[in-house]
């Protein structure tokens, strides 16, 4: 797939940002609640609210993990495809394994799909569907179809070049007649009917379409919250019918806190893009109103929505209180805009301590924090799911 020229275009303005960049001071600025969000009141480390208690591990009782989106749970399928939007370099990979190899994960580490396949007692890594060589067991025990840059609005993978979640969907299919040629109609329908299913996307709608390619323009806020929720909606609805009965859907989170959207329209103190965090409570609002017609509409499925977006808000806004020094930078440069080929081993640093992080690189968050965020999940919502 080539590079569209609006890509290009903002690849490179994004290399000038960078390249003008050279301060990595703490930030002093004002740390203000975005959209209207109250930072909430400190508690336990690691915690924000109430947790339910832990479940145990599902005891086998979750056969597979199969998981769409975005790079949050990318764990290497753009490495397959001709675009910019790749991991597979150092320094990501930093901290991954012995041998520190970069995989096509976005961060330092493992991601929200390891962890939880982890949890559910599955493997300790979920694969790339387009991984090579991928194994009788891989497929049966699942894997994620998900790739970096894409969204739920189709203009987001067409101008990323990446996987959109309409092929991410046919490649369901395909997959499905795979796990039937090797194992049977029996343990596809264990799959299906027991196994989890992660859907994580809209966040480089937000970021990247709306706001930094400024591609839906003739969108108000509320116009494009809806245009997101109408595609989520369809691409849920299409997963349902191919026979998912247990389906996770990860909220939208705080985007405009994230360092690069800090940095791209945050102003000169670096605030949160009350914009960015307007349009993704939206968003969140919508995808509620969503889930709740899925499940009339499907009644035989489970479908739940984890709110993630005030958990993770106040780790940005108080970051000490779950072991972090730094919410405003990533580990990668100058933490201010390196992500993907902007964060690479050539031109960027790392940090001294990466555990100090609670971003890798500009956008995605590091090891410690998928797996501080990933033990708030399953705590809260994935037990509706495998109980």
């Amino acid at each position: 797939m080539a590079m569209g020229k609006s890509s290009v275009l903002v690849l490179l303005v994004l290399l000038v940002v960078a390249t003008d960049v050279s301060s990595r001071a703490t930030y002093t600025g004002s740390i203000t609640s975005a959209a209207g969000v109250t930072t909430a009141p400190a508690k336990k480390h690691g915690h924000w609210g109430t947790l339910k208690p832990k479940p145990k591990v599902a005891d086998k009782q979750v056969p597979a993990l199969v998981v769409f989106g975005d790079s949050i749970v990318d764990t290497g399928n753009n490495n397959a495809i001709h675009t910019i939007v790749k991991a597979n370099f150092p320094p990501y990979g930093h901290d991954f394994g012995a041998d520190h190899r970069p995989t096509g994960r976005f961060c330092n580490g493992r991601i929200p799909t390891d962890f939880i396949a982890s949890k559910l007692g599955l493997k300790q890594l979920l694969p790339a569907y387009l991984q090579q060589n991928l194994t009788k067991q891989d497929l049966l025990t699942g894997v994620s179809f998900a790739s970096g840059g894409t969204g739920y609005d189709p203009l987001t993978a067409q101008l990323a070049s990446v996987i959109s979640m309409t092929d991410q969907l046919r490649m369901f299919h395909e997959y499905k007649a795979k796990v039937r040629a090797l194992a049977g109609d029996a343990a596809l329908s264990e799959i299906l009917s027991k196994g989890v299913f992660a859907v994580c996307a809209s966040s480089d709608d937000v970021a990247n379409t709306y706001f930094t390619m400024r591609a839906r323009s003739s969108y108000s806020h509320v116009d494009y919250a809806s245009l997101i929720v109408s595609h989520a909606s369809t691409f849920l609805d299409g997963l349902l019918s191919a026979g998912a009965k247990r389906v996770a859907i990860i909220s939208m989170p705080p985007i405009g806190c994230v360092p690069s959207q800090r940095t791209l329209s945050g102003g000169l103190g670096r605030d949160c893009s009350s914009g960015h965090n307007e349009i993704a409570e939206m968003i969140n609002a919508g995808m509620g109103t969503t889930v709740e017609s899925l499940k009339a509409k499907h009644p035989g499925a489970r479908v739940v929505l984890m709110d993630i977006y005030g958990y993770l808000f106040d780790m940005m806004m108080r970051p000490e209180g779950y072991g972090f020094k730094e919410s405003t930078l990533g580990c990668c440069g100058t933490g201010m805009m390196e992500v993907s080929v902007l964060c690479n081993g050539v031109t960027s640093a790392v940090c001294g301590d990466v555990t100090d992080y609670l971003f890798w690189d500009s956008y995605h968050p590091t090891e410690k924090a998928y797996r501080i965020l990933v033990d708030f999940v399953y705590d809260n919502y994935l037990k509706e799911l495998i109980d």
